[in-house]
């Protein structure tokens, strides 16, 4: 071997050390005709390595006191990212929590977190099931000190961030990159407002369309199917929750019984419905705003008036409503548990 290719070789082996524990940036691509993501992204850009170790993070139960519970826990892929075979949120030692998960799923839109907005920012979402005590029941610095202790966690935040340390901000930073990454919209709605080939509404999901757009599009806008907005939607609140809703935030009794409105996307799988999962199917929800809503002082203006809906107008109006369903988000490997 000349002096000349050793050097080249040294040179090509130098340049492959770098990049395996330099980022490598992806771009955040926005569904065409979205508006633009709330999320500021050039506070944190995104990278495969940053991704990856979000996704390690997600799936751990390493985040919770005793290492039962993980973010997954609570919010299953193949269900949207939230849990189905109960009302409310199960956490550490068997405990209850007090409200229905809600699903995850284009947060890169979202203004605020929890059913009654608590938490403004994406980055900072995590701290509060981490340090709920009837959900991980951890103190976040402990969180930390965990992670530190181990070798694998070593090794992803480095490539992740290139820096040797574990801090609570690289944490966080990492675990939204994940759920950044949590876009749905692909569903037969997608398809057919982009007028893809073969692909068109049933002549009973077009009927469900119309009735959409008049009844329930003042809340749940197109094409997130949600305004992001806190809306007191004439539940009776349950009394043994009594669950006033961003109240417990605001202080404000203008905001009793207000909470947020929830996507509408892949509904089909993530029930059951409502802030405290009090319906199970979505016929009891279009029933609901029929002739179940509660009148109230803080009722959502759009609702004072009756909807009114005969049986064959609630079906052709569920009918849509399953149009919503993206099977592409919900079983893509990329969001799944990780193999490594």
């Amino acid at each position: 071997m000349t002096p000349s290719s050793t050097k080249w070789m040294i040179c090509g082996l130098l340049l492959a050390m770098v990049l395996s524990f330099a980022t490598i940036d992806i771009p955040f691509t926005k569904p065409e005709g979205w508006p633009e993501p709330t999320y500021d992204f050039s506070k944190n850009p995104m990278a495969a390595e940053k991704v990856e170790l979000g996704r390690q993070l997600f799936y751990d139960p390493i985040l919770s006191r005793d290492s039962t519970i993980s973010c997954s826990s609570c919010h299953l892929q193949y269900t949207a990212f939230t849990h189905v075979d109960h009302d409310l949120s199960h956490g550490i030692d068997g405990r209850i929590g007090t409200r229905n998960s809600p699903t995850l799923m284009n947060l890169a839109w979202s203004p605020s977190f929890m059913w009654d907005g608590a938490v403004n920012h994406l980055d900072m979402q995590a701290l509060a099931p981490i340090n709920h005590a009837d959900e991980m029941g951890e103190d976040f610095a402990n969180v930390i000190h965990k992670l530190q202790q181990s070798d694998k966690y070593v090794s992803l935040f480095e490539q992740a961030f290139d820096d040797s340390g574990i801090t609570g901000e690289y944490f966080l930073k990492a675990l939204s990159q994940f759920e950044l990454t949590l876009i749905s919209a692909n569903s037969k709605y997608d398809q057919v407002l982009r007028k893809e080939k073969d692909i068109a509404f049933t002549e009973q999901e077009a009927k469900g369309y119309s009735i959409f757009k008049t009844h329930c599009a003042a809340c749940h806008q197109e094409p997130l199917f949600t305004n992001h907005q806190f809306k007191n939607n004439g539940l009776p609140v349950d009394t043994t929750l009594n669950d006033w809703g961003r109240m417990f935030v605001t202080k404000n009794p203008a905001d009793s019984l207000k909470f947020k409105v929830p996507t509408l996307r892949n509904l089909e799988f993530s029930y059951p419905y409502m802030h405290d999962g009090r319906f199970k199917r979505i016929a009891q929800v279009v029933r609901h705003y029929t002739s179940g809503i509660q009148s109230g002082p803080t009722l959502a203006p759009v609702l004072k008036k009756p909807i009114e809906l005969n049986k064959e107008e609630q079906i052709d109006l569920t009918a849509f409503l399953l149009t919503l369903t993206d099977k592409e988000f919900l079983f893509n490997p990329a969001h799944s548990f990780p193999r490594r």
